[in-house]
């Protein structure tokens, strides 16, 4: 990350002091949701009976189409959204009866990109700060943003940035009172690709200092890259969490693709059960297997297609991604 990492000791809690009695709380998990519900007043309901664990200083993804409920999730445990029923806790506190102890964990970089365009990034991300009761610290500001590369941008307004360097000052907005919980809610939506890695980047460096992000991502390939675990919604209600390399293992299937010395006009019958699929063009085979089983079956498709002269020049293969599982298990739950 251009300007330096996250480089920096995680903060006492300051609202609980009996959390540093034995690092007490490093256990459980930082965020605890249980029993939510969401129903607004046209009668819409917007989240099911939800139950989720994030853990202290993971990266968790959390996937699901239009409509999910995933910024509501978001917005309810951030106190922007009250719940109809159900128990939120971040780092301990209460997210209705402690509110203010509980908000002052987290930060949250929302997907509208919001500021008061005629104020400087230095002053918007100062006042940021201030409003969460935080004494002033400018070598913390000015560290936050060298590393998004917006120092030599401190005195301008926020109306002549670009939407990347915008999207940059909602981050430091976010991270200006030191939160422990960091909420990314499509955060790279609209930039290019390089400011994409660059803020992968910066997230590794703030998991790497003890903070525990949550993202929300259009991007599977993003998830893919980032996460440690990854959480499903589809129609208000959480479909699977699961650790991100376990979910691939179990529910990724991999492909042998067999590129074929002549074209095949069809499969020989005695081969017509086997999972292959011929191409329409003939010169290729795809066979697909599972990664669980205790045999591939790829020795024995590969005799079996000598014995009935079916000759290849050349083979790769190739396992499902992290999208394939997803649109797979939204389209199973509709």
């Amino acid at each position: 990350m251009p300007g330096g990492s996250f480089c920096r000791r995680v903060p006492k809690d300051e609202d609980n002091p009996a959390a540093d009695k034995g690092m007490q709380g490093m256990d459980q998990p930082i965020i605890s949701v249980r029993g939510l519900n969401k129903t607004y007043a046209s009668g819409h309901q917007a989240l099911r009976n939800i139950n989720l664990e994030i853990r202290r200083g993971e990266i968790f993804a959390l996937l699901g189409p239009n409509g999910a409920g995933k910024t509501t999730l978001i917005n309810i445990i951030c106190g922007i959204v009250n719940p109809s029923k159900g128990l939120v806790q971040a780092d301990g506190h209460d997210i209705v009866r402690d509110y203010r102890a509980a908000r002052r964990k987290i930060g949250l970089v929302p997907q509208e990109l919001t500021s008061d365009a005629f104020e400087s990034v230095w002053r918007t991300v100062s006042f940021s700060r201030g409003l969460f009761g935080k004494a002033p610290n400018p070598a913390w500001l000015e560290k936050i943003l060298r590393d998004l590369t917006l120092w030599e941008k401190k005195d301008n307004r926020i109306m002549t940035l670009s939407g990347g360097m915008k999207r940059r000052v909602m981050i430091a907005k976010a991270l200006s009172h030191e939160p422990q919980i960091l909420f990314l809610d499509e955060p790279t939506a609209g930039v290019d690709v390089e400011l994409r890695r660059e803020m992968w980047e910066m997230v590794r460096g703030l998991r790497a200092n003890g903070v525990t992000v949550i993202l929300t991502t259009h991007y599977i390939e993003e998830a893919q890259e980032m996460a440690d675990r990854v959480g499903v919604i589809n129609k208000g209600e959480i479909i699977l969490v699961e650790d991100k390399k376990v979910l691939m293992r179990k529910l990724g299937k991999r492909q042998l693709t067999l590129s074929l010395q002549a074209p095949l006009s069809a499969l020989p019958p005695a081969l017509a059960q086997e999972n292959l699929e011929l191409s329409a063009d003939g010169l290729t085979l795809i066979y697909s297997f599972d990664t669980q089983g205790e045999q591939t079956g790829i020795a024995d498709i590969l005799r079996r297609l000598g014995e009935h002269g079916i000759d290849f020049k050349d083979l790769h293969t190739k396992e499902s991604s992290l999208e394939e599982i997803f649109v797979g298990l939204v389209k199973g739950r509709s």
